[in-house]
């Protein structure tokens, strides 16, 4: 028996490995050392992860200001406004038997615009495509980059959407910062190249402090209601960070007050609500109006808070987004000159915004 043969260590390596001459060596217990090379996970060669082919993305790729705006075809490339109002200083009553009154009319401007177009470009290579389908690789590679590159253009142009006022657009789709810009004291921060220092009438409404930040207060948000409700406009959405929505939930619950929910979805023409349908999602709102937070809001202490009539703001689309493909693939090596395959997404068009004092934002704030 097992347990009467072994009695020390020299019987145990015995019993379960034979005896050292069968085996073509001899042992005896004096050889029995401390080992000093054990073999470890990170020796070479004995073992090799498998990591899989779903790749898990750590980065927030959303893209919500370019979701909630409606988007409506390029039409025309330009269009007019009504600058001024006719005079009150004529006109009006009249005694009886007098002459008429001198005449008066509005004052009309027009604002031309071109279409933008933005692009972003991938490519692989014949032999990474063959690999990633073999062992451990990624797979379909090329399906794996078309999806995550879609994400990137349209987080691209989320970004662009949201670029501050002082950056000029360039070949870059115009900034909603730019848009809801109440002052102007640049010339980066004209639009559709109307000089905003010396028209009145092409600045929004704002609550700002001169690049000093002040402590949010509900004060903040009724001023810009009332301020656009008093131009003409009527907010649809009001874009904001994650830490001013967050913010704005303890200021009402600190007052025993709590935001209202609405269920809406982002549709091609804008945010829709659709009470009743169990579609889209549920955000907080204020004034019965939708509050969306995005990632790329312009920060000063707190991110500033955009208040956008979707009636008169828009993405006016020349060419919607398209995918193009070519190289080996797809039995076109020639139209890329190489042993491979390369990807495009392409989106042509711009921000439109035909009411100014429509829009309204809050900047230079602070928990």
């Amino acid at each position: 028996m097992a347990r009467d043969y072994i009695r020390n260590i020299t019987d145990m390596e015995r019993y379960y490995y034979g005896a050292g001459n069968s085996m073509g060596y001899s042992y005896s217990g004096s050889e029995l050392l401390k080992a000093d090379a054990p073999m470890l996970s990170t020796t070479a060669g004995t073992y090799q992860a498998i990591y899989g082919r779903k790749v898990w993305s750590q980065l927030n790729q959303e893209f919500n200001a370019f979701s909630i705006l409606p988007k409506r075809p390029w039409e025309r490339s330009g269009w007019r406004v009504i600058t001024e109002r006719p005079s009150f200083a004529v006109g009006g009553g009249v005694a009886e038997n007098a002459t008429l009154p001198d005449t008066t009319k509005p004052t009309f401007q027009h604002i031309a615009a071109k279409p933008k177009t933005v692009v972003h470009t991938f490519d692989m290579s014949e032999t990474a495509m063959f690999l990633a389908d073999k062992d451990d690789g990624l797979g379909d590679i090329r399906s794996i980059l078309k999806e995550e590159m879609g994400k990137h253009h349209a987080e691209h142009i989320n970004k662009m959407l949201l670029v501050d006022k002082a950056t000029a657009a360039g070949n870059d789709f115009e900034s909603l910062d730019r848009i809801t810009t109440g002052a102007s004291s640049s010339a980066n921060e004209d639009i559709y190249s109307i000089d905003r220092s010396a028209e009145s009438w092409s600045l929004a409404e704002h609550d700002e402090n001169s690049g000093t930040d002040r402590t949010l207060s509900l004060d903040h948000l009724d001023t810009i209601f009332q301020k656009c409700w008093t131009r003409g406009g009527n907010p649809k959405v009001i874009l904001t960070g994650y830490d001013t929505l967050m913010r704005l939930q303890q200021l009402l619950q600190s007052q025993q007050r709590f935001m209202e929910e609405k269920r809406i979805t982002p549709t091609y023409n804008g945010v829709k609500g659709v009470p009743g349908i169990e579609a889209g999602f549920i955000v907080a709102t204020y004034n019965g109006v939708p509050i969306i937070p995005s990632k790329d809001v312009p920060t000063d202490s707190l991110s500033r808070i955009y208040y956008l009539d979707t009636d008169y703001l828009y993405f006016s689309t020349a060419i919607p987004t398209q995918y193009f493909e070519s190289g080996i693939e797809t039995g076109d090596p020639f139209g890329i000159n190489r042993l491979g395959q390369m990807g495009m997404f392409h989106t042509m068009g711009d921000l439109w915004q035909l009411f100014y004092g429509a829009h309204g934002k809050v900047r230079d704030l602070s928990a």
